[in-house]
């Protein structure tokens, strides 16, 4: 048997825009997917890891790190030989997250005409987050004054006229997490530390924020291989308030252990926390949720110190 740890995150309410999709005409667009039936924005799973990696370099230092002056990611080993010895040096975002180097065939025969790949799978695996509510549509029209930027408008007086598709939620997503197969056990800890307090994530959030870091979050930490909680929190109000029926039907039917389940929520008298703390489930602040999944991962895996 193996542990696992899974969790839900669900960001505070705010207010989203261009979240790296493409542009049509003068319209910057959000990325949107077709969820139950209706049209909600959606966040990448890698726009997500993204802003993990940068704060897992707060805990200890990271293969690939961005640099902010270059405007491009700085290697420390790009072939991975870390990996090539038991003994070697490894990096948490690699152990955490995974890489590949793939090399396509050479045409000289050299390689009998087969490509390669250095493929190590992540064992922190993310979801792509989901808008709580649909999108409605929302659009802004804009106008960057002449000469903003440098690639703005050169010539004339006037300003440039454009367009933003806009989305005021919440956004969630859900992870999993196997300790035994990382390297070193306490980057486990480090992941749901990074995860608790992350912040900016992706597009046009970089400029002008929204906070991504949980208002609610959901961690189970067990010996079942099946998460049973990922995209668990729903809204009755269009997003003024969190619920989890799902959750809670999970719990009634005995599939959710309440044992194996650790909730952090931002307001303690809250519907979310009434209801699952009815349930014997423990409710903690968000902070507390997370120092409370630590302690549980580390004395599970008995690590010291």
């Amino acid at each position: 048997m193996s542990l696992h740890v899974f969790a839900n995150f669900v960001t505070p309410f705010g207010t989203a825009a261009n979240n790296r999709a493409e542009t049509e005409g003068n319209i910057t667009t959000l990325q949107k997917l077709l969820w139950q039936g209706e049209t909600h924005s959606t966040v990448s799973a890698e726009a997500i890891r993204f802003a993990l990696r940068r704060r897992l370099g707060a805990a200890e230092k990271t293969n690939r790190v961005w640099d902010e002056a270059l405007r491009s990611n700085v290697w420390q080993d790009h072939q991975f030989k870390g990996w090539a010895s038991e003994k070697g040096v490894t990096f948490v975002d690699d152990d955490l997250l995974g890489y590949m180097i793939a090399e396509a065939a050479k045409e000289d025969g050299s390689d009998d005409g087969k490509g390669s790949a250095t493929v190590r799978r992540a064992v922190l695996e993310i979801t792509r987050a989901v808008s709580l509510t649909p999108w409605a549509g929302d659009v802004t029209f804009n106008a960057a004054s002449p000469g903003a930027t440098p690639s703005a408008q050169k010539k004339g007086s006037n300003p440039v006229p454009y367009g933003t598709e806009v989305h005021a939620t919440r956004y969630q997503y859900g992870i999993a997490l196997t300790p035994d197969r990382l390297r070193d056990k306490t980057r486990a800890a480090k992941a749901i530390d990074a995860l608790c307090n992350l912040g900016t994530v992706a597009g046009n959030h970089g400029r002008f924020l929204f906070d991504f870091s949980p208002d609610a979050v959901v961690l189970r930490v067990t010996q079942d291989p099946a998460p049973r909680l990922l995209y668990c929190f729903d809204t009755t109000d269009d997003g003024k308030t969190v619920v989890s029926p799902k959750l809670l039907q999970r719990l009634a039917a005995e599939d959710l252990d309440p044992k194996e389940l650790i909730v952090g929520v931002s307001d303690l008298e809250c519907k979310l926390a009434a209801d699952l703390k009815a349930r014997q489930v423990p409710v903690y602040g968000v902070k507390k949720a997370c120092e409370e999944a630590v302690k549980r991962i580390t004395a599970e895996l008995k690590i010291k110190g």
